[in-house]
């Protein structure tokens, strides 16, 4: 008798069937769902309408979860519609988003949290390049690292929002994890560590105890380090899980980072912000007149009207000495009644004033 003659193998010959029928059925009803979106798409062609609709968005994951009880595993099944979601919407038009290149860099890995695999992904040399392309239409997306919740402020995209003028669109938090790799896999054979600045600085402690006297040197991103340890064998790269995959390299050890938690913020920018989704954030660029009391009055302006300010960071103004612009973001969206009346009094108050944007906030199933 084979297994397949056996009680339990036909059982699972049975199982295995009802999920391949399972399975065709999924696959119809996504046809059919991508020839809706695609129908929707035409409509909103029509009407001169946004293809991103935030709101319908958040109330299709927050309708989900409620059918769903709990009984599917809830971040996997929003993880799931995301994707498929995605894709739809890109059906109508598909999305061009720039990263801090080459491949496989955590921008890249953001990207794809961010779109699902269906976007067009474009890896650009410099942050700078990304807010460029950006500015002048050459591409439609860009994400920048702007955060790291252990190594603080990237200021190189923080400086870009004062030199471009381009929109926030969304935000995404990536969870860090740093690998140490090489082409060998053997920590024997590391003349030099070489990665972007921040993954060194996140990963200085259990380099100098695990490496004594071995050099690092920063690059411009951690998949131009990938590509120097793919080429040159001594040298070692701090770099994604993708970067293994991508430049054949080998794990020399996993999560070198020195604290666990370890979180970056990305921003995805374009050429307009989009509409309220119910749960939305709020950035503005300003400068203050110069006269005592000045942020003070500011920040009074903000708790008077009940505006809850989640983060304010400077910046020095290039070329001009003492002079600062002030990074705010602040809860709700452009378009409340609230936010608008709070950004008309800083605008008569600031020496300059710049909205940012107005986006959803990051949902909670995808904060690390």
């Amino acid at each position: 008798m084979t297994q397949e003659e056996t009680p339990a193998g036909q059982a699972l010959l049975n199982i295995r069937a009802r999920i391949d029928a399972i399975d065709d059925q999924i696959l119809v009803l996504l046809r059919e769902r991508l020839a809706c979106a695609q129908e929707i798409g035409q409509l909103k062609n029509q009407e001169r309408r946004a293809k991103w609709d935030p709101l319908r968005e958040r109330q299709i994951f927050e309708r989900l979860k409620i059918a769903n009880r709990g009984e599917f595993p809830e971040q996997p099944l929003i993880s799931i519609f995301r994707e498929i979601i995605t894709t739809c919407r890109l059906s109508q038009k598909t999305a061009e988003v720039a990263y801090l290149g080459p491949e496989a860099t955590f921008s890249h890995l953001a990207a794809v949290k961010y779109f699902g695999h269906s976007a067009q992904f474009r890896p650009l040399a410099t942050i700078e390049d990304i807010f460029h392309d950006v500015e002048h239409g050459r591409i439609r997306y860009g994400i920048v690292p702007v955060e790291n919740s252990i190594e603080g402020s990237v200021t190189s995209a923080l400086d870009c929002f004062i030199k471009y003028r381009v929109k926030i669109c969304g935000e995404v938090n990536l969870a860090i994890k740093h690998n140490l790799v090489n082409y060998s896999g053997n920590i024997d054979d590391i003349r030099q560590v070489v990665s972007h600045s921040q993954p060194l600085a996140q990963c200085r402690e259990w380099l100098r105890q695990n490496l004594p006297g071995i050099p690092t040197q920063a690059v411009f991103s951690t998949g131009t380090a990938a590509q120097m340890a793919h080429q040159d064998h001594s040298l070692a790269a701090v770099a994604s899980d993708l970067a293994i995959k991508t430049y054949d390299l080998q794990v020399v050890a996993r999560g070198i980072e020195d604290y666990r938690g370890n979180t970056t913020r990305f921003l995805l920018i374009g050429d307009r912000s989009p509409g309220r989704s119910g749960r939305d954030k709020t950035s503005l660029l300003l400068s203050l007149v110069d006269r005592p009391g000045a942020l003070y009055h500011i920040l009074d302006i903000m708790a008077a009207g009940g505006v809850n300010l989640t983060k304010i960071e400077s910046r020095p103004v290039k070329g001009e000495a003492g002079k600062y612009m002030f990074f705010i973001d602040i809860e709700g969206h452009i378009e409340e009644q609230l936010i608008e009346q709070t950004c008309a009094q800083l605008r008569q108050t600031c020496a300059s004033f710049q909205w940012l944007g107005s986006y959803p906030l990051m949902a909670e199933e995808e904060t690390p």
